[in-house]
């Protein structure tokens, strides 16, 4: 069939024509700009969550995770991290010691988290040492004192200067105690790490809960997130079979902050396809009304020899020319909006005064990329020929002469 015709054919009824162009270029421009931020939304997302305290790969004994105790602990863990310093790159390194303890003050007791950290290399793997309130982040290794969320500060009723008493278990099963001096309040930007975090000096940590060399995690930062299947296997052969340690990716580390990911995904995906199907109807309505008004000439087609299968293969041409003019301009007005921002970012307002505060990008970037510019388009261009389908299927039903004969 001559798609010459197929074109004029387009055109007999040019507003109706138009009005259906322009659904197919506006939900494809919404669809791009919105599909290319919801994925820029999500870096942001990722980048904050594993910058404030679970980096992207963390070493760990190979039991941990599924169930953290104290015994379970990486041996030599400070050696093991220069060595990750001198021989990995990038090179942002960090150890951690992980307790659980009952946190007291003059007033009041909760239940804390005790994390024993390296003060010179914790700023390089979490932004909490950059976000601290009030006082300071911790400076001696060996020092008895502490940084706690600002949330558990005030429920403890604690002031700078003031003393914690940290009770817990070591590594040993023997009583852990301490007491430590406040020297900072932080606001992390995640509420359930400023309600129960207290961050201590490793050395004293390892002192206290009777650790000796070990830790509970080597943390790591700064890989591009496309290197990170990359660097982890790296890192496992570096550190050989006998390790007694297993290197684990944030998606392991941290399965909410993935499943979240997804649960958004999919909710912008019901949303998206309830505009593609919107649209999927606007093109169903016009090719139908097109096969009705259009019964006599098809009729006489028949007549003349055509095959019903030629007059809906016209049909079917008809959509995809329809369809890919609509599509031509969404794609390039959609691209066009969205490497703007790109260029500029997207923010909406408090969104820079809010990553200012806790440490995050003030805008949200764009993705752009085949998946998140195409998607789009080849969706709309699926939906609208399957719906183009049942107006060419009718050309089977007709009979010419009634056909001909029709009003």
């Amino acid at each position: 069939m001559n798609p010459r015709l197929a074109w004029r054919n387009l055109w007999r009824h040019p507003r109706r024509t138009w009005l259906t162009v322009a659904a197919i270029a506006f939900s494809t421009v919404l669809l791009i700009f919105s599909i290319t931020l919801q994925f820029g939304s999500y870096d942001i997302w990722i980048d904050h969550a594993l910058g404030v305290y679970h980096g992207q790969l963390q070493i760990q004994h190979p039991d941990y995770l599924d169930k953290p105790q104290m015994r379970k602990t990486v041996a030599n863990a400070t050696g093991v991290a220069a060595k990750l310093r001198r021989d990995v790159d990038p090179r942002k390194v960090a150890v951690r010691g992980i307790g659980f303890a009952l946190a007291s003050s003059q007033e009041r007791s909760y239940g804390a988290q005790v994390i024993g950290v390296e003060p010179g290399y914790e700023p390089e793997v979490s932004t909490i040492p950059n976000v601290i309130r009030d006082g300071r982040f911790l400076a001696d290794p060996d020092a008895a004192e502490a940084v706690i969320g600002a949330t558990l500060a005030r429920n403890l009723k604690l002031a700078l200067g003031d003393e914690l008493t940290l009770l817990g278990a070591g590594r040993d099963g023997s009583v852990a105690a301490t007491v430590v001096q406040v020297v900072g309040f932080f606001e992390s930007g995640m509420a359930e790490l400023d309600r129960v975090l207290v961050e201590i000096p490793l050395g004293h940590f390892q002192e206290v809960f009777t650790m000796g060399d070990a830790a509970h995690a080597i943390v790591i930062a700064g890989i591009d997130r496309s290197e990170l299947d990359v660097q982890r296997d790296q890192i496992t052969t570096l550190l050989g079979a006998d390790a007694g340690a297993r290197v684990r990716t944030w998606e392991e580390t941290l399965p909410g902050l993935k499943q979240a990911i997804q649960f958004d995904m999919l909710q912008g995906w019901v949303l998206y396809v309830s505009l593609i199907v919107v649209v999927t109807f606007s093109i169903l309505n016009t090719f139908l009304m097109a096969v009705l008004e259009r019964t006599r000439e098809f009729g006489i087609m028949l007549a003349l020899g055509a095959s019903p299968a030629r007059i809906g293969a016209l049909i079917m041409q008809e959509s995809l020319l329809l369809t890919l003019v609509g599509l031509s301009i969404g794609v390039l007005v959609g691209l066009g909006i969205t490497i703007y921002f790109y260029i500029n970012g997207f923010t909406y307002p408090g969104l820079e005064e809010y990553g200012a505060e806790f440490g995050f990008p003030a805008s949200i970037t764009p993705e752009i990329s085949f998946f998140s510019i195409g998607l789009a388009p080849l969706a709309i261009l699926v939906f609208t020929l399957v719906a183009a389908l049942y107006p060419a299927l009718r050309i089977f039903g007709l009979r010419p002469v009634e056909a001909i004969h029709a009003v």
